[in-house]
């Protein structure tokens, strides 16, 4: 049974809760809202509002950062720990309006063009409401042989948004610069959710249920939330909260890319067998970014999970980012682990992840919080 307060936080009524309940709540709620990066204010509204219900201090940067303490600043002289998610997610931004009212974009973030054609979308307006579309398809009965097969790149593809024509699309808020995210959608099958902005909606709801949990608790460590803003455009908007914080290790929790479909076996991450430990990424495109994670740190991880029971994938990831690869560069240093919840269509408005996961990332993290020594050693060497 849950009890929901105005400010949209939902708390457990007592300590029987079906932590997957109130997880589910929260992420139904956040991916409802359409935020890309750059465009995260009604998020960093809805993390900010339900953080302040708990009784937190709440601070946001002028870049958009969330950043608050689950313990007061006199509860322990155990390290400073980071732990964070991204609030925004992949989109598009209008580049031009025609003359005819449809809408030229380019990619705001890693979308993959592939997956456009056909697709509906929300075009964000200047008062912040949000105009449906569609992108384009050429009809199937008129489309030569040779283009069936072929991916249409973001300079032909176009948005429909129904507008007779250019003036008509301004009187409705939209011109360059309005942002575009996939169409809200949310399907519950099991213990699986299927929504686009998983990533990493699904690693925000994380954190407020670890701070919901963690309420009241007496830790030795000194625990920060942040919840970032850009990390789906440049992976540096955390860059200052982690200035601001000055961590002592940092645990970044995003996806992690499953390969239980047909179509992949690259790794042996799967739905529902626990959250991931990230023992590698490298992005390899362009951004020579990535994440060794600080061995010392990792052992620290593995050790909780392993002491309360709690079940971990080891996950070595080629072809992607998070918001560790600069912030482990910050201050003197900040040792960084990537902690990911399987998620399988990653990047598409059908991205899909497993309750179990979200609830055994919570518990881990949780686990790890409670465990650290203090001091903490993890100097390399």
């Amino acid at each position: 049974m849950l009890r929901e307060h105005g400010s949209g936080y939902w708390e457990p009524v007592n300590e029987q809760t079906d932590i997957s309940a109130a997880l589910e709540a929260r992420l139904r709620q956040l991916t409802g809202i359409p935020a890309p990066s750059g465009w995260e204010d009604p998020m960093i509204r809805a993390v900010r509002d339900e953080l302040a219900a708990m009784g937190y201090s709440v601070t946001v940067d002028s870049l958009g950062n969330i950043s608050a303490p689950l313990a007061r600043s006199d509860a322990g002289s155990g390290p400073a720990v980071l732990l964070l998610a991204h609030t925004d997610e992949i989109g598009l931004i209008v580049r031009k309006v025609e003359a005819d009212g449809f809408l030229r974009c380019e990619r705001l973030g890693g979308v993959p063009e592939r997956v456009l054609p056909g697709q509906q979308m929300l075009v964000i307006a200047r008062d912040g409401g949000t105009v449906e579309a569609v992108v384009g398809i050429k009809s199937h009965h008129l489309t030569a042989q040779d283009e069936k097969y072929r991916v249409v790149p973001i300079e032909e593809l176009y948005l429909d948004a129904g507008f007779a024509g250019r003036d008509e699309a301004r009187s409705a808020g939209i011109g360059p610069g309005s942002p575009v995210v996939y169409a809200r959608r949310y399907m519950r099958r099991g213990t699986q959710v299927v929504s686009p902005a998983l990533d990493d909606r699904a690693g925000c709801a994380i954190l407020l249920e670890l701070a919901a949990r963690l309420r009241g608790s007496e830790l030795s460590c000194r625990p920060w939330l942040v919840f970032s803003v850009q990390e789906e455009f440049s992976l540096r908007g955390v860059l200052p909260a982690a200035r601001r914080v000055r961590p002592d290790l940092a645990i970044t929790v995003d996806l992690a890319v499953a390969c239980d479909t047909p179509d992949l076996a690259r790794t042996d991450v799967r739905l529902g067998a626990g959250p991931a430990i990230g023992m590698y990424s490298f992005h390899g495109r362009g951004t020579l970014a990535g994440v060794i994670p600080n061995p010392k740190l990792v052992q620290l991880v593995e050790l909780a999970a392993a002491r309360d029971g709690i079940p971990v994938q080891a996950n070595v990831f080629f072809g992607g980012l998070t918001d560790g690869s600069f912030l482990q560069l910050e201050n003197d240093g900040i040792p960084t682990v990537d902690i990911g919840f399987p998620t399988r269509y990653t990047h598409s408005p059908v991205e899909c992840c497993d309750l179990r996961d979200l609830s055994g990332t919570v518990d881990l993290l949780a686990s790890v919080l409670r465990s650290l020594p203090a001091p903490l050693r993890l100097a390399r060497g």
